[in-house]
């Protein structure tokens, strides 16, 4: 069977950082939200920013897209 060396490679770094908290998922959490929290808007903000003077789009029930139906 082929291995890939990529997925060996994250699946052995997983495995020591699972190691070094000591397979505690609440230790490996509070971990890298510390971490995240040093990185400030560095991380990327999943909410839609709406420029200015800009609405919504309109969807497929919008009225603009159905006139005179």
């Amino acid at each position: 069977m082929w291995e890939d060396p990529v997925v060996n490679e994250v699946r052995r770094i997983r495995e020591e950082l699972a190691e070094q908290y000591n397979f505690d998922i609440g230790v490996i959490f509070a971990e890298i939200r510390k971490k995240q929290a040093t990185l400030g808007k560095r991380l990327v903000n999943r909410e839609r920013q709406v420029k200015a003077g800009q609405g919504a789009a309109p969807d497929r029930y919008s009225a603009v897209l159905h006139t005179g139906r």
